[in-house]
């Protein structure tokens, strides 16, 4: 592969890691094709975009993105795969799906908001993050409840009010 077109690569991933602003590092290493495509397809069908690169072009990329890369950099072995997502913990729920059906793929590491989780032992973590609608969606079903009861109070209040009124005219 020549020069330029690495630099290519790394100008499009480092463009991949900043509009996203998550990313996995997967290992999908020693998996038949037919695997590999199952997983292809199901990222497809999850909107997640998924791209097998050199650790050294990944290294440059996150470097150009300016990603801090200490921590990142020590998973950067064998074959890597990367994933992209829009939201945060989908990669993490596909990635716990699959291995259902098998060991594989491996997390190696994940980015997420500006922090790096290391290890596959950070799967489950990930999948309980909520995304960004879930924790708006969360927020505003808090603040709705008192508003709800205060309301409905209000309403109820209302007719009991209105209800003593009729009675005392009606006697009078």
């Amino acid at each position: 592969m020549r020069k330029e077109d690495k630099q290519e690569i790394v100008q499009a991933l480092a463009e991949q890691i900043k509009s996203y602003g998550n990313f996995y590092i997967t290992d999908t290493a020693d998996l038949s094709v037919e695997k590999v495509n199952g997983i292809r397809r199901k990222c497809f069908e999850n909107n997640i975009e998924i791209k097998v690169v050199k650790n050294t072009l990944i290294k440059k990329a996150l470097i150009e993105a300016g990603v801090d890369t200490e921590e990142l950099a020590g998973v950067l072995k064998g074959a890597s795969t990367l994933m992209f997502a829009e939201t945060a913990n989908a990669p993490a729920k596909l990635i716990k799906e699959l291995r259902k059906a098998g060991d594989k793929p491996l997390l190696k590491a994940a980015y997420i908001q500006e922090t790096a989780f290391i290890g596959d032992d950070q799967l489950n973590s990930l999948v309980n993050l909520k995304s960004k609608e879930e924790l708006i969606a969360d927020v505003i079903a808090l603040l709705q409840s008192p508003a709800k009861n205060v309301i409905s109070a209000l309403q109820s209040g209302g007719n009991t009010i209105s209800g003593l009124v009729k009675a005392l005219e009606e006697r009078g």
